[in-house]
């Protein structure tokens, strides 16, 4: 018997849902899409080495320290850094944190589930004790607000989460630029596939943290916990950082009363795949600090294709923030194929319908981002 094919979708964006199901991706396939996302992929791995470094640096050795004025210095403070420091000439890990408390204050997934869980405060209670043992004025502060130091441990998880998430992360970005410089990357669909791959083969890598206190080594989130990369950091790093995010401040009001806010956490859309490029370079928007990071380690190749529009120069940060949401696409592209209910090659009638109905409701998270703008293949 021969099944009947899948009629064509009647979402808006139909046609990148075909695409999807024909093997392409979110961002269309062009040479000038493949040089923008490789190349600002790599000058993305080599900041998320720097970011990852610093993430852990402050889970692991700031642990409990409510005023930690050195903790951009990964333990290295003296004073040619800091006046490299107060001159800006430096990576901005303010940005780094600012993805943290993205994760952090939007929550989801097993991650959040288990910093409320006993097991979790049992081992908050035996590393803070021992941590605040002698500093009596914190403990009684701990005793009229008990859940001071259990919210500050879970902020502490949040920032080595993501440094061990971004930590794959970016050495798949830098695994993707060498083979594009072998010239086995030459297609989006290339790209997404290098990524799925590579997500796939670190998804079940194991999620732990543990800090040192004296000479014993506590356990925060211990093996046990059963936490692992993709479904319990990748996926709620997609959630909170690319979709929802929060506006930044000095934009818009945060008064209750103005609304300019909505107050529906489930109705955020300020993440970077929602994000309109020009305001960067203004005061206020977060994603500046990350643009002025990546103008530094631009391949050749990028740059010179920044060079030849129209405005050459003049608005790199802009142009860089462009290509960082087509290379985020391309990311999202992978996520998705790789957490896709059935295999894109099923001939199955019933798979492919609820393939397709999956695919249909990251299209209506999708609508209102800068996907649509980004069908055009252009510098």
């Amino acid at each position: 018997m021969v099944s009947t094919p899948l009629k064509p979708s009647n979402h808006p964006l139909a046609d990148i849902i075909d695409r999807l199901e024909s093997g392409g991706a979110l961002l269309p396939d062009s040479p000038d899409n493949v040089i923008e996302v490789v190349g600002i992929l790599k000058s993305y791995g080599i900041v998320l080495d720097a970011y990852w470094r610093n993430l852990i640096y402050i889970s692991e050795h700031q642990f409990l320290e409510l005023f930690p004025f050195f903790k951009y210095f990964n333990g290295d403070v003296s004073t040619h850094k800091l006046l490299k420091h107060w001159w800006h000439d430096r990576y901005n890990y303010e940005f780094a944190e600012y993805c943290m408390k993205a994760m952090f204050w939007h929550g989801g997934g097993r991650l959040d589930t288990y910093l409320d869980s006993p097991e979790f405060l049992d081992l908050v209670q035996a590393a803070t004790s021992a941590k605040l043992k002698n500093n009596l004025p914190i403990k009684g502060l701990s005793k009229v607000f008990p859940n001071f130091l259990p919210e500050q441990v879970r902020q502490s998880c949040y920032y080595s989460a993501l440094g061990q998430f971004w930590k794959i992360m970016s050495k798949m970005f830098l695994d993707l630029s060498d083979f594009y410089d072998a010239g086995k990357i030459q297609s989006i669909p290339d790209v997404v596939a290098f990524i799925q791959a590579a997500l796939v083969a670190a998804a079940n890598e194991p999620i732990t943290y543990a800090v040192k206190i004296g000479d014993r080594s506590y356990d925060i989130i211990p093996k046990s916990a059963g936490l692992a990369f993709l479904m319990d950091t990748g996926v709620p790093y997609i959630d909170a950082v690319f979709f929802r995010s929060f506006p930044f401040m000095g934009t818009v009001s945060y008064n209750a009363q103005a609304r300019q806010i909505s107050s529906d956490q489930e109705r955020f859309n300020y993440g970077v795949l929602h994000a309109d490029p020009l305001p960067v370079g203004g005061a206020g928007i977060p994603p500046t600090l990350l643009m002025q990071d990546l103008r530094h380690d631009l391949p050749p190749y990028l740059h010179e294709l920044y060079q030849r529009s129209l405005r050459g120069e003049e608005d790199l940060r802009v142009r860089i923030c462009v290509s960082f949401q087509k290379s985020m696409f391309c990311v999202t592209t992978a996520a998705m194929l790789g957490l896709m209910p059935h295999s894109a090659e099923t001939t199955n009638i019933q798979e492919q319908q609820a393939n397709r109905k999956y695919l249909e409701g990251w299209m209506d998270r999708l609508i209102d981002s800068r996907l649509s703008n980004l069908q055009v293949c252009e510098v």
